[in-house]
């Protein structure tokens, strides 16, 4: 058994709690590292946290070694002073979901391309061994947290599939706003080899009624989704469990998407307030959509299916009310020219980071960080790979 193969078994054998510190001993025997360190990016996509060591300040993700690190996705050496020695920053991202920075401090005379080519793997490993680990620990969630989240947004961010997702075909990121205090709005994906399904939801009210609301919703749209149903029936079946349950008093705002990934084929159920707005080239557009009702309103709606295209190259928008009707401090709506321009301004960013981008130029809009419920999803569109080579 080599070192790198002695680590996962060691690594996928310790106890939830204990991947890091197994991790240390692991590669300090292994490969003479002289410390190891786990950063977790935080809810609100802001700040590095520390695993081990809570009470330290958080690492900026914009002006420290370890924050460019996350932001580029590509390890980074940064020179010990006084020492002769180096740490190295790795992601530590699943399937596109960048969880935070492994931090491993090598002698100089150690820090070898092939050494950092088998310590991205161990942080490729750390990442997936964190998400089967959190069923059974609290740990991971929270070194997340820089402030105590509501009970309102402790039920959506659980809820949620993840922030980001890469597959051949597509690339998705997804952020709410107050990541801390969130209550209606969520996201939610599934994919499989043949098709992508996405839903952005918003439940009216405040607090734990929108975030109950919300919970029923996205849950009925799951259960009919994994049932093999398409998105029509999805939409059809979760307004009438909404009905079932509110006789009409609440309503869940939806958008809903199912896209063929061999065609490019996009079928959209527009139940409500989120927009769909598209970049292709430098042109920038919202959607217009068949507006149909809330999911919940009256009893028994039927719903029925817009048939779009996306090519290789596009990039795709779901947005929230709280994004477009955002207003100033001087009362004056952000409206649908600032948006293009916020859209515009991210064109060159991966999708991952476009929804923090632009949740924080929306912030800076309204002259304040706390924000209404605000949602952004971003997908990028890739096409199977023929059809890239064709474009």
């Amino acid at each position: 058994m080599n070192r790198r193969t002695d680590i996962e078994a060691a690594v996928r054998a310790a106890a939830p709690h204990a991947l890091l510190a197994t991790l240390r001993t692991r590669l300090s025997s292994a490969y003479g590292a002289l410390a190891v360190e786990l950063h977790l990016a935080d809810y609100g996509l802001r700040v590095l946290t520390s695993l081990d060591r809570p009470d330290d300040e958080p690492l900026s993700l914009h002006n420290s070694p370890e924050g460019r690190a996350f932001g580029s996705q590509e390890p980074r050496e940064q020179q010990v002073r006084h020492d002769d020695a180096v740490d190295h920053h790795l992601p530590v991202t699943v399937r596109g979901e960048r969880l935070g920075i492994l931090t491993v401090r090598l002698p100089q005379t150690l820090s070898t391309p092939e050494l950092i080519g088998e310590l991205t793997h161990v942080a490729d490993l750390l990442g997936h061994e964190i998400l089967v680990a959190e069923r059974d620990t609290d740990l991971y969630q929270r070194a997340r947290r820089t402030t105590r989240l509501t009970l309102a947004a402790e039920m959506q961010w659980q809820l949620l599939p993840a922030r980001a997702c890469t597959a051949a075909e597509f690339a998705i990121g997804a952020q709410l706003e107050p990541a801390y205090a969130i209550h209606g709005d969520n996201f939610d994906w599934a994919a499989d080899a043949d098709e992508l399904t996405l839903a952005v939801t918003n439940g009216m009210g405040e607090g734990i009624q929108a975030s109950l609301l919300t919970n029923l919703a996205v849950n009925a749209l799951r259960n009919a989704r994994r049932a093999g149903i398409g998105i029509a029936d999805q939409a059809a079946l979760a307004d009438q469990a909404l009905y079932d349950q509110h006789r009409g008093a609440s309503h869940v705002s939806t958008l809903l998407l199912r896209f063929e990934l061999a065609t490019g084929r996009v079928g959209v159920v527009d139940a409500g307030s989120p927009q769909l707005w598209m970049q292709r080239g430098r042109e920038v557009r919202r959607i217009e959509l068949e507006a149909q009702l809330p999911l919940g309103m009256f009893e028994e709606s039927q719903y029925t299916v817009q048939e779009l295209h996306v090519e290789p190259g596009d990039r795709l928008l779901l947005l929230s009310d709280g994004v477009y009707e955002a207003v100033s401090p001087l009362g004056e709506a952000y409206g649908e020219r600032a948006l293009a321009r916020a859209i515009q301004s991210t064109r060159l960013l991966p999708a991952a980071t476009v929804p923090r981008a632009m949740l924080g130029e929306l912030a800076e809009y309204r002259g304040t960080e706390t924000l209404d419920d605000a949602l952004v999803l971003c997908l990028d569109w890739f096409g199977r790979p023929e059809d890239r080579d064709v474009a």
